[in-house]
């Protein structure tokens, strides 16, 4: 197991202040937003306080690109250690993403690179197939095309070139969220106040440093600017040509999110339904509703068609229910008319009919292209709700992990250590509670009123509440996802301590309101905040920069020496996923399986590989393993005895139970499981008995791996009536 060891020797205008909250702070900030020059505003003040604003947000995100590359740096010593060691730390799918970045570099030229890709078959044994329709890889590509177009090989190596991209992409993400809450409140100060958060809660807002090459690294900052993007062309006074750059931007920034990374469509129908639910309580107009569901549209049938008419991406839930919320929309135009009770039950009558005929399309859609790609992802959303089998392999996979499993609470202790959680709070609450009344009023008013729009809640505001409430359910459900959350948590949470909805109300409560002592509290309380966590945290970060590790996983390097120096450039290995995306990535062998699981031959082949850690019998493995064309297998200790897990989600138990076997050691079984007839395979097989030394013979071993050689079966004269059937 890779593992890290100590390193020897180391060590503006402010809005008015009526009695009537809602009706006056909601509606509009004149502080120094980002745009305010865009406007005509040339003053000297207005070109200084933007220019600063500007300078800290490029500041700030250059500080966290470096903080993590220093991490990075400090936790491997990825400077000093060997090539093969600086492979291996491109852990599990991220050593799978990076080959096809090396696999580029080394084609004779970039279009002898490309048909490598698009005709692979070194991926997966036996089978050729396009890289660039089943994967988001262009990232990869481009990087790869880059690298060999610029002057920089002489002085910059690949690796480097790869690793500082992707923490260049952590400062535009820094500014990105910078952005939006400086366009939320009016003061850059909540810009800086958001950058800090997202620093020191690095645990909780990334994993970039060791998880460099993961495709949510790629397309997380795409999304805050986004985000961002949005937020802009809700602002009421944009310009029609500052609108039009607005939609353009929106459409690249989730073009760019949705090419790199493939759970692009669950993230985006989560953003449909906020645009739904704005629609319905009449926070947008007609024009606004369309052209954020026509951006999103376009961003996925221009990823759908550079990855070769991806069925995945037609099949996709948000397609259908944009398709099938335009259509209800423009059928019930009455929608908007009728006193509240009636709308309210407009509003559920048409949400009911966007749902059916939003499954009525995904369904017939699936039938057509014959789509399977994707079953996986709703078998462990069904089985983590408890709605579908909890004995289906391919969804105990991922409810096994942690990173599937519900939001530890110690996550909001660490949130709450940073004095971020406090403010979140306050904020969230405060926000809820004035968008359900400005809801209420909007649903209330008659038909032709005002502009249609609501002018008590900006809707801004609106959408960026929604967001943080949409992901945070997402993230508190699935802790991977609570890096889409945490990061705009920071942006909410510092537009409730920098903007004036906050501190009116509690000022108001008082009864001690004034222009001069909003403007104290606004821009006092941040700079105290300031203060108590460059107190508290500094310390710990210059010790955190300090702690000097070095990257030690001998076996592992012992391993892939051995296969890159002993075995045939052509033979294919099989093994866990996470293994074989590391000999893909050092050695360049062919790979049974691998861990991309996007397809589902592929998650059929993955399981019948890992019957190499189930009870069966040496014939049936042996089959198993040639019908995928496999050489050599490799087998691990730590999935063997594996321990980390609890009984039931160990991957020997995982196997079991699809296999209708009895699970190991003390505890319950179900009554209908059964004992095997056969010894645990990945044990049995280090015993050299003649059953399994006539079919595998042992070429490689250390404490940690195994490698066994396949052997070619003897002809028998008849055909045994009890030989497996291995199906694939």
């Amino acid at each position: 197991m890779t593992s890290l060891r100590q390193r020897k020797g180391s060590k503006g205008k402010e809005p008015s202040q009526g009695a009537e909250f809602q009706s006056h702070q909601f509606n509009c900030c004149t502080d120094h937003h980002p745009e305010k020059i865009l406007h005509g505003d040339w003053s000297w003040g207005a070109i200084i306080w933007t220019s600063i604003g500007w300078s800290v947000a490029v500041g700030l995100g250059l500080l966290c690109c470096i903080y993590v590359a220093t991490l990075h740096e400090n936790d491997l010593w990825f400077s000093n250690i060997k090539e093969v060691e600086r492979e291996i730390s491109f852990r599990t799918e991220c050593g799978l993403y990076y080959s096809y970045y090396k696999q580029m570099l080394q084609a004779p030229s970039i279009q002898e690179g490309l048909s490598e890709l698009i005709h692979d078959n070194l991926t997966e044994s036996k089978r050729t197939i396009n890289l660039l329709q089943r994967m988001n890889i262009y990232q990869e590509v481009f990087l790869s095309v880059l690298y060999r177009l610029l002057p920089i090989q002489s002085y910059l190596e690949p690796v480097y070139f790869y690793i500082y991209t992707v923490f260049s992409l952590q400062a535009v993400y820094v500014i990105a969220l910078y952005l939006t809450a400086w366009l939320l409140s009016g003061s850059w100060l909540a810009g800086m106040l958001t950058g800090v958060w997202y620093i020191l809660n690095r645990v909780d807002t990334t994993r970039v440093e060791f998880t460099i090459s993961l495709r949510e690294n790629w397309s997380m900052p795409f999304l805050a600017l986004q985000v961002t993007a949005i937020t802009c062309y809700l602002r009421p006074q944009l310009t029609a040509l500052q609108q039009k750059v607005m939609v353009w931007l929106m459409y690249v920034t989730t073009f760019c999110f949705c090419l790199t990374w493939q759970f692009n469509q669950f993230i985006l129908l989560l953003q449909s339904l906020i645009i739904y639910t704005m629609d319905c309580a009449d926070f947008l107009t007609t024009t606004q509703v369309t052209t954020l569901y026509l951006v999103q549209v376009s961003g996925l049938l221009s990823v759908w068609l550079l990855q070769f008419c991806n069925s995945m991406i037609l099949g996709s839930l948000v397609l259908s229910f944009i398709v099938a919320a335009l259509f209800i929309r423009h059928c019930q135009s009455g929608l908007k008319t009728g006193n509240l009770l009636v709308r309210l039950s407009k509003v559920l009558l048409h949400s009911a009919m966007v749902l059916l005929l939003t499954f009525t399309i995904n369904y017939l859609a699936k039938k057509a292209l014959q789509l399977r790609s994707d079953e996986h992802i709703f078998k462990f959303i069904k089985s983590k709700f408890a709605l579908g089998s909890t004995r289906d392999f391919d969804a105990s996979l991922y409810l096994c992990e942690e990173a599937f499993g519900p939001l530890p609470l110690d996550t909001l202790e660490r949130l709450a250590g940073t004095l971020l959680l406090y403010p979140y709070i306050l904020t969230l609450l405060l926000l809820c509670g004035f968008l359900a009344m400005a809801a209420l009023q909007n649903l209330s008013r008659p038909k032709g009123a005002g502009d249609g729009r609501a002018l008590a809640f900006r809707p801004d505001v609106a959408y960026n509440l929604l967001h943080t409430l949409f992901y945070g359910l997402l993230a508190f459900s699935t802790m991977r996802m609570k890096y889409i959350w945490t990061g705009h948590m920071c942006a909410i949470a510092a537009y409730g301590v920098c903007g004036t909805e906050l501190w009116t109300l509690l000022l108001n409560t008082l009864r001690c309101n004034s222009k001069v002592l909003l403007r104290i509290v606004r821009y006092g309380v941040p700079l105290v905040m300031f203060g108590w966590l460059y107190y508290k945290f500094w310390p710990k970060l210059m010790e955190e920069l300090s702690e000097l590790r070095e990257f030690y996983d001998p076996d592992t390097v012992e391993l892939m020496t051995w296969i890159s120096t002993k075995t045939p450039k052509q033979a294919v290995f099989a093994g866990s996923m996470q293994l074989l995306a590391g000999i893909k990535l050092c050695t360049g062998r062919v790979l049974t399986n691998h861990p991309h699981y996007e397809d589902k031959d592929l998650r059929e082949r993955t399981r019948q590989v890992y019957q190499v850690y189930a009870r069966r019998s040496p014939e049936e493995v042996h089959d198993i393993l040639r019908s995928a064309g496999a050489d050599y297998v490799v087998l691990e200790n730590s999935i063997c005895y594996e321990r980390r897990h609890r009984r039931g989600c160990r991957l020997r138990d995982l196997l079991d139970l699809a296999n209708g076997h009895i699970m190991d050691g003390p505890g319950d079984n179900n009554p209908d499981l059964i004992p095997s007839a056969h010894q645990r395979f990945c044990e049995a097989i280090k015993t050299d008995t003649a059953a399994y030394s006539a079919l595998f013979t042992r070429t490689f071993q250390n404490k940690t791996f195994y490698v066994y050689r396949l052997k070619k079966k003897r002809k028998k004269s008849a055909k045994s009536p009890s030989e497996p059937n291995v199906t694939q």
